[in-house]
């Protein structure tokens, strides 16, 4: 039996109603947590990335919709989880209003639940530092594929949760940085003109900045 799906926070709500571009940010230091019958994990993020649809040439909407990337396209409080290089998923949050193809990747994040569960998804990490260090290794230490595509946050039905940080929690403004996305092609990839990746300065979890390679990432 799946756990008790847990509400999203009215705060919560009003972040992912928004552009993706100010909810990446806002996003670090909060936990995504997914359920299963085994168990559960739960991931502080420490590092994303914003994408903006067909107005990002870095991003899987940019042509438009497609049955691969249909639940871009949903209202913001969703998941895409897409496969890439024949081996690897990989999550994005959906923000904003249905029909604008908004969405943050999860890049990297702290095991903060579940580490067990997490070690025994991830064998080959050689430490807990790398259970989701990059985008691969997060979605794979949440358990989550393909099938998981369009799920929502929260309410009926669901076994995903988002959690935002209190306040008195939340990162200090001055830790977060900004900078060009990572292993993304073509104009989408001019750090000038995108530096649309976000993260927490000092954190071990952050994963290496790598250079364009030739496909999209979303």
């Amino acid at each position: 039996m799946r756990a008790p799906a847990v509400e999203l926070s009215p705060e919560a709500v009003s972040l992912l109603s928004r552009d993706s571009l100010e909810v990446a940010p806002a996003l670090l230091g909060a936990v995504i947590a997914v359920a299963c019958p085994e168990g559960s994990v739960a991931i502080r993020l420490t590092e994303v990335e914003a994408y903006r649809g067909e107005e990002d040439p870095g991003s899987h909407a940019f042509r438009g919709l497609t049955a691969r990337n249909a639940s871009m396209f949903e209202v913001g409080g969703c998941i895409y989880v897409y496969f890439t290089y024949g081996m690897h998923h990989c999550l994005n949050i959906v923000t904003g209003p249905a029909g604008i193809s908004r969405a943050v990747l999860l890049r990297g994040g702290e095991v903060v639940d579940g580490i067990e569960l997490a070690r025994a998804r991830r064998p080959a990490a050689r430490t807990d530092r790398d259970l989701a260090r990059g985008p691969a290794r997060l979605c794979s230490a949440l358990g989550l594929d393909r099938s998981d595509d369009g799920e929502p946050l929260g309410g009926p039905g669901s076994r995903i949760s988002l959690t935002l940080p209190e306040l008195q929690r939340a990162p200090d403004a001055e830790r977060i940085r900004c900078g060009p996305r990572t292993g993304v092609a073509g104009p989408g990839g001019d750090g000038e003109a995108f530096p649309w990746r976000f993260w927490l300065d000092g954190e071990p979890t952050v994963s290496t900045y790598r250079p364009a390679v030739t496909r999209r990432r979303s």
